[in-house]
């Protein structure tokens, strides 16, 4: 599945004779932005030189207060690669890839090069079907159990992008859901966080950020395996229902932690999303101990192996009520073609 871009061609990649057509770019950057991102900030921006589309992390769209290495932005800038690519496969395009390859460009995350072919990778054309059905789940999931087939198919699409994804028993997930606890302790008096998460959280929201209607409902019961994200009052008072007790964890983790490996986690990750909604599954986010260094570690080390954990993945059965918004394609892209004209 890894097509890696040789770094003795990143420069000679950027003079390419062939254009992608706006039809294209449309096709393209429309399934990049469907990726998930924290608070659905939409953090990234892209430049498209006739076949090559260099993948940026865009600073104005950061988090400092619960994302202040950047690295949860530059694991949605890896899902948002891994996404192009499964369109690029269903245009008919091979497409090959570097990650962070520019050290003098830190904000330069991905450059993809796409060349024209007939045989198109298969798996990558399929997933592109699932990229309009993905979604977030705040919901209870149903009485269904994963079936084992699906978690040895999720953690095989984790492996392809150099990712592992650790399944937790259900004593491991109590420890996680434990850590929860420690977290909420320490945002209370954290107002900085709660600031930036109510710029980005709850009320009407049509082209970014998380609104009201996908919060979904409280749980009745605390530790939740859901993340209640409701900061304002109104969003306090909706409904409350009662969650699975035991849910299904799994943890995606990679080997380092560089800049590239953080990436590579986005791709390892949408590529399980995406094999998850194919089989029916629908995934949330339990990201909060990964914020604290000290309970990021922790989390690693309850699952019994090396590494670094990265995010905090719960899969199940259930439904999704409403969706988020993304930003017109037009808000993201600079072409070549627009230096020229």
């Amino acid at each position: 599945m890894r097509q890696e871009l040789p770094r003795e061609q990143f420069v000679e990649a950027l003079m390419p004779e062939d254009q992608l057509s706006m039809e294209q770019i449309d096709v393209l950057l429309g399934a990049a932005v469907a990726a998930p991102s924290m608070h659905n900030t939409q953090p990234w921006r892209f430049e498209v030189n006739g076949t090559v589309i260099d993948v940026f992390v865009d600073g104005s769209r950061a988090l400092p207060a619960e994302d202040p290495t950047g690295r949860a932005m530059r694991i949605a800038a890896g899902a948002a690669i891994f996404n192009l690519r499964c369109a690029a496969a269903a245009l008919h395009y091979d497409s090959w890839y570097g990650l962070v390859p520019d050290p003098a460009d830190l904000d330069l995350v991905g450059r993809i090069v796409l060349q024209p072919t007939d045989s198109p990778n298969r798996e990558l054309r399929e997933l592109f079907d699932q990229i309009p059905r993905r979604h977030t789940s705040r919901e209870p999931v149903r009485p269904v159990k994963v079936p084992t087939d699906s978690r040895v198919a999720l953690t095989r699409a984790a492996m392809a992008e150099n990712a592992e994804l650790s399944w937790l028993p259900p004593d491991q997930v109590h420890e996680v859901l434990g850590l929860l606890i420690d977290t909420d302790l320490r945002e209370i008096g954290d107002w900085h966080r709660r600031a930036e998460r109510a710029h980005w959280v709850g009320g009407d929201r049509a082209v970014d950020g998380i609104p009201s209607s996908v919060l979904g409902p409280k749980s009745a019961v605390y530790p939740a395996p859901v993340r209640d994200l409701g900061t304002k009052p109104a969003d306090q008072t909706r409904a409350r229902t009662t969650f699975e007790a035991d849910p299904v964890l799994a943890v995606l983790s990679t080997a380092g932690d560089s800049l590239a490996e953080q990436v590579a986690a986005g791709l390892g990750l949408q590529h399980s999303l995406l094999v998850a909604t194919r089989d029916g599954l629908k995934a949330a986010f339990l990201n909060q101990p990964l914020e604290f260094d000290d309970l990021r570690r922790k989390v690693q080390r309850i699952t019994g192996k090396p590494g670094y954990a990265q995010m905090v993945i719960r899969f199940g059965h259930s439904t999704v009520r409403a969706t988020t918004p993304r930003r017109p394609v037009s808000a993201f892209v600079h072409t070549g073609s627009e230096e020229q004209s």
